[in-house]
């Protein structure tokens, strides 16, 4: 099972709700959502398509970045929020974000008796404080995401939880320029690899960089980021570039010249799926019409979920 890293911005909860659309009968994706945002109309729409298409999610439900990290009661607030959509507790998965907080976390557990309750470790997390143990032992907690650490890994089989390894697979630039220079890099081969290794599942943050940023500037470039996979399974991911990157003026024309690439690459590789259609009717609207940063960081996303889907769905 593949669980993507999403935070709860605009264009990611887009990509979600178009891919719940496409895949209700044959799913094997559980997204992770870090709400991020004050408010939460994008949530509001997101969430009821994946209840309808039987996805379940992952919520995180103690937000470690963005305009609810310094949230007093941050829980209670995304609860309240969300209460019509969390209603029914077999679809959706709490989760907390683990650093040195182990008590306070499994208080919370007990306090609003969650279930099956996923715990997310960080650099912070010491595995071999008693603490730890006791709140990662709970009966109630059942998933534990983790970047590989094999002594955590080992305590954790030992005692039969279910194991999700987090990876940070995209390899972010300075600048969407700096792209230019690298066309394509492996990406990840968690699929192939996952089961034998022991993991119950594998995740990271799509094609996004791990570390959050709010939105900026218009860019210098633009870069489409797509994933694709090679002959012998694993998965890569290309990165298309514009040429005209002096200034941050004809946003549109840098998409243009992206676009082209990428839909050629698309065309060679004969890609075809709802992200790689939808570029390409971009692209051959007007040579170029630029839908906005945002819809093609969505395409990118959309892109790559279908990609791990259709994959895992013909490892079975």
């Amino acid at each position: 099972m593949y669980f993507p890293y999403l935070r709860g911005r605009q264009f990611e909860l887009i990509a979600l709700r178009e891919y719940a659309l496409l895949y209700k009968a044959n799913n094997k994706i559980i997204p992770i959502i870090e709400p991020v945002k004050g408010t939460f109309n994008s949530l509001k729409l997101a969430l009821p398509k994946l209840l309808d298409s039987d996805i379940k999610f992952v919520l995180i439900l103690n937000p470690q970045v963005g305009e609810l990290k310094t949230e007093k009661e941050k829980e209670k607030k995304i609860i309240n929020e969300l209460k019509e959509d969390l209603k029914h507790k077999t679809k959706w998965i709490p989760a907390f974000i683990v650093s040195a907080n182990y008590n306070e976390i499994l208080e919370q557990i007990n306090e609003f008796e969650y279930s099956e309750v996923m715990i997310i470790c960080t650099d912070s997390t010491d595995s071999s404080n008693k603490d730890f143990e006791t709140l990662v032992l709970s009966k109630k907690v059942k998933h534990i995401v983790s970047e590989e650490n094999r002594t955590l890994k080992r305590f954790l089989d030992r005692n039969g939880k279910k194991i999700i390894r987090l990876d940070d697979s995209f390899k972010a630039q300075r600048q969407n320029k700096d792209y230019l220079s690298i066309s394509e890099e492996k990406f990840t081969e968690e699929h192939i690899f996952y089961k034998g290794d022991g993991y119950y599942g594998f995740s990271d943050y799509t094609v996004l960089e791990s570390d959050f940023k709010e939105g900026g500037a218009a860019p210098y470039a633009v870069a489409i980021h797509l994933t694709y996979q090679k002959e012998n399974e694993e998965v890569w991911i290309r990165h298309f570039v514009s040429e005209s990157n002096e200034g941050r003026e004809n946003i549109q024309g840098k998409f243009a010249e992206a676009a082209k690439k990428a839909v050629k690459f698309l065309d060679e590789k004969n890609i075809h799926n709802s992200a790689s259609e939808e570029l390409r009717s971009y692209y051959n609207n007007g040579k170029g019409t630029y839908p906005g940063l945002g819809m093609v960081k969505k395409i990118s996303i959309k892109n790559h979920l279908e990609l791990i889907n259709e994959i895992l769905n013909k490892a079975e």
